[in-house]
């Protein structure tokens, strides 16, 4: 046995301890830092060949893993923007050059441009609405762009979708078919009557008035009218015709509409989109005429109120009126072997061989965990247990170093005997 072999082997002994004192202190500074994945240092042997009569000694080997994989508990905010995987993936990220990372640390704030960013300088990555309807490249980051909530514009959105459902009184007079509202006569006659507000392209209020008149037994006509229009102090004559008729037919045994009759007034809004106002819950009972649901979407121009991430990853502008429009959606990625990543100054990672390709998808699909909006995900680092390796690191350290010592006194005498 050699006893510089002795002493190398100290060394060796007093560097593998070294570095796991290094990976217990990066876990301790970082026991805060959101989305921290912690390091610990896995020791090998390393074993000389020797003859059977002469043992020489080798030393150990470390390697640094990351349990990249591990999930943090939870910690939720009052920030939305605050973002968490509960699961498998990573949200992507980049730098100022462009450069793509993944990432679990999700304390996003917006810049003086509106861009998210988090507490490192790292741009959430997602898709944005105004691209198309978002599909993520497989294996691959192409058409992600940063993720923006700076939201100045005012919104306009044109009716396009309504629901109109009341009862009609089946003992109703007969309206004759030369005073019906579809005649834009000065003399018409009508059962009941209702207004809608809509929305045109550029959010002007359009009200439109709806006519409905019993022609025969079961049998209805709806005619529907510009109220801008009408003669002056309202009503018939309009100064344009009919926007719509509709003959409407109910089954006398049940009063709800028949089969053949139409379950949907169509009408083009003036200077707007076409309308499609749901009717199939109109009834026909032997009550006053009474309205029973009555609504048409689209709003005047209104700003943006505040934002909203769903937990598939969309995130939507909600405004001042109520109405919700997709304007991003944030994808999550996942590699094949996340514990193989490469970390990087950040608390980022990036793919290499060990870790394999890097697949992108979304929230709760795919195998996918769910992007969790007002939250973020805690440090896996246990103090108690850092601190444990610290003090068994310390021990082993001192350890190794007596080895050191008693080889460096055995080469003394050695070298004495001379004497």
């Amino acid at each position: 046995m050699s006893l510089y072999g002795v002493m190398r082997t100290g060394v060796s002994g007093m560097n593998a301890q070294s570095n796991k004192l290094s990976t217990v202190a990066d876990n301790i500074a970082n026991s805060s830092t959101n989305g921290y994945k912690r390091a610990s240092t896995e020791f090998a042997s390393m074993i000389l060949q020797s003859a059977t009569d002469n043992y020489s000694s080798g030393g150990v080997n470390t390697r640094v893993r990351y349990s990249v994989g591990e999930q943090g508990n939870l910690t939720f905010t009052s920030s939305v923007t605050d973002l968490a995987v509960a699961g498998t993936g990573f949200m992507i990220v980049t730098d100022g050059d462009g450069t793509p990372f993944y990432t679990r640390a999700g304390s996003f704030v917006p810049d003086g441009d509106g861009n998210l960013v988090n507490a490192a300088g790292f741009y959430l990555m997602g898709f944005n609405y105004d691209d198309g309807e978002p599909a993520p490249a497989a294996g691959g980051v192409t058409g992600l762009s940063v993720v923006n909530v700076a939201q100045t514009e005012l919104q306009a959105l044109p009716s396009t979708e309504g629901r109109f459902a009341a009862n009609l009184p089946s003992n109703a007079d007969i309206v004759a078919a030369g005073d019906l509202p579809s005649t834009n006569s000065a003399t018409a006659q009508y059962t009941g009557k209702s207004s809608f507000l809509t929305y045109d392209y550029l959010g002007n209020e359009v009200v439109l008035d709806i006519y409905l008149s019993k022609t025969a037994a079961n049998t209805w006509e709806a005619a529907v009218y510009n109220q801008a229009d009408a003669a002056a102090g309202g009503g018939f004559p309009y100064g344009s015709a009919a926007l719509a008729t509709e003959t409407l037919s109910f089954d006398p045994t049940t009063g709800a509409l028949t089969g053949a009759s139409p379950t949907a007034l169509s009408v083009t809004v003036p200077d707007g989109a076409p309308l499609a106002i749901d009717i199939s819950e109109m009834v026909q009972l032997a009550s006053d005429y009474r309205i029973l649901n009555a609504s048409v979407d689209g709003n005047a121009p209104s700003a943006v109120d505040r934002i909203e991430i769903d937990s598939d990853g969309t995130m939507f502008a909600i405004y001042e009126s109520g109405a919700r429009v997709a304007k991003y959606k944030i994808p999550l990625a996942d590699v094949p072997s996340p514990d193989n990543l490469t970390p990087r100054p950040g608390n980022v990672y990036s793919p290499g061989t060990a870790s394999g390709a890097v697949q992108v998808g979304f929230s709760t699909s795919g195998g996918l965990g769910t992007l969790v909006s007002g939250a973020l995900e805690n440090s896996t680092v246990d103090l108690a247990s850092e601190l444990t390796s610290m003090i068994e690191s310390q021990r082993s350290y001192t350890a190794n170093s007596k080895v050191f010592q008693t080889g460096s006194e055995l080469l003394d005498v050695l070298v004495n005997m001379k004497r």
